[in-house]
C-alpha cells in the first residue's frame, strides 16, 4: 500500500477554493503522537483542546469544529476510531464523541508501516506540510503537533506534489522590490548578501499560487512570518492590512506591526507587476483573519 499516494489524496471539504486543512493538521498531530508513543490512542475529550487550537491558528479563517477530522478521516484508511460501543466513530458531533469516550489512533496498517519503515513518518509529515502549508509555517507546526523532523531527515522526492517549485522566484521577486521588505522596508545585509529578506508567495503555492512576480512579495522574514499567518495583508490600492485581532502592546509590536495599517507597499520598481487581484482576494478569504484595522492618522 502506497501510504504517501493515501496522504496526497486525502478527501477534503471543498467549496469555491475554500482552504481545508483539517485531515492534514490531525494527522500531524497523530503522528507526533505516535513518535511520542506508539501504543497510545488520542481520546477526543483529551485533545479536543489541541486540535482546536491548531485549527485556529492554521486553518481557515472561518469557525470550524476538530470533530469533523476527527470523524472524517477514518473514510481516507488512516485512521481509526473506537468508543465505549466497540470499534466505529459515532459521527461529527462533539457530544457525542466526548461522551462515548471516542478514541482515535492512526489505522493499523499504517501503524505496521511506520514501524518497519521510520523514515516513512517523517516522509508523510513532509508531504503533508508540502501540499498545505507554505514553508514559512513548516517549522513551528512540527514543533506544535510535536514531530521531530530531524529524526526523519528528507530523502529526495518524498511526495507526489503536482508541480516543481520554480528556484528562480525568489531572485525575481526580491530583485522586483529591491531587496526591500514591501511592509517596512528592511533591507540588511552582510556584505551582499542580503539576510532576513524572502519571497513570499500571496497565494499560497500549495494552493495553486503560481511563482511569479504577481503573486510575490519581498517581506522580512518577521513580516514573512505574519503574513502567512494572517496577522497582515495586501488591501486596495496595495496598502498593508493588519488584522484587528492581532494583539501587541509593546513599543516594538506597536512599530513593526500595528503602524503597518494602511501604509503604501514598498516598491515594486517601475516595470514589474504588482500583486495581482485575484491572488490579493485569495490571501484576504482564505489566509487574513478578521476585520482590518482602521487607519488612524498619527
Amino acid at each position: 500500500m502506497d501510504w504517501l499516494e493515501r496522504t496526497a489524496n486525502l478527501r477534503q471539504w471543498t467549496r469555491s477554493g475554500t482552504r481545508a486543512p483539517h485531515k492534514p493538521l490531525l494527522l500531524l498531530y497523530a503522528l507526533g503522537q505516535f513518535q511520542a508513543d506508539a501504543e497510545g490512542g488520542l481520546r477526543y475529550s483529551m485533545v479536543e483542546q489541541d486540535l482546536q487550537r491548531l485549527l485556529t491558528e492554521y486553518g481557515p479563517p472561518n469557525k470550524t469544529t476538530p470533530a469533523y477530522p476527527f470523524h472524517h478521516l477514518v473514510s481516507d484508511g488512516v485512521w481509526e476510531v473506537h468508543t465505549d460501543r466497540g470499534p466505529g466513530s459515532p459521527g461529527s458531533g462533539i457530544r457525542e464523541l466526548r461522551e462515548t469516550r471516542a478514541t482515535g489512533r492512526l489505522a493499523p496498517d499504517l501503524r505496521a508501516a511506520l514501524r518497519r519503515d521510520p523514515q516513512l513518518l517523517g516522509r508523510i509529515a513532509r508531504l503533508l506540510l508540502d501540499l498545505h502549508f507554505p514553508p514559512s509555517l513548516h517549522g513551528e507546526l512540527c514543533e506544535a503537533v510535536g514531530l521531530e523532523p530531524e529524526a526523519s531527515p528528507e530523502t529526495g522526492q518524498l511526495s507526489t506534489a503536482r508541480r516543481q517549485r520554480d528556484r528562480r522566484m525568489r531572485e525575481l521577486v526580491l530583485t522586483a522590490y529591491e531587496y526591500r521588505c514591501a511592509f517596512c522596508g528592511y533591507d540588511g545585509r552582510i556584505g551582499a548578501v542580503p539576510v532576513g529578506l524572502e519571497a513570499a508567495h500571496v497565494r499560497w503555492w500549495a494552493f495553486g499560487g503560481p511563482d511569479d512576480i504577481e503573486n510575490g512579495l519581498c517581506l522580512c522574514s518577521l513580516h514573512h512570518k505574519l503574513f502567512d499567518k494572517g496577522v497582515l495583508g495586501v488591501g486596495d490600492g496595495h496598502r498593508v492590512l493588519v488584522s484587528q485581532r492581532f494583539v501587541g502592546h509593546s513599543p516594538a509590536a506597536r512599530e513593526h506591526v500595528v503602524a503597518l495599517a494602511g501604509r503604501p507597499l514598498v516598491g515594486p520598481q517601475p516595470g514589474a507587476g504588482p500583486v495581482a487581484a485575484t491572488h490579493r482576494a485569495w490571501h484576504a478569504r482564505q489566509v487574513f483573519h478578521g476585520e482590518p484595522r482602521p487607519v488612524t492618522s498619527a
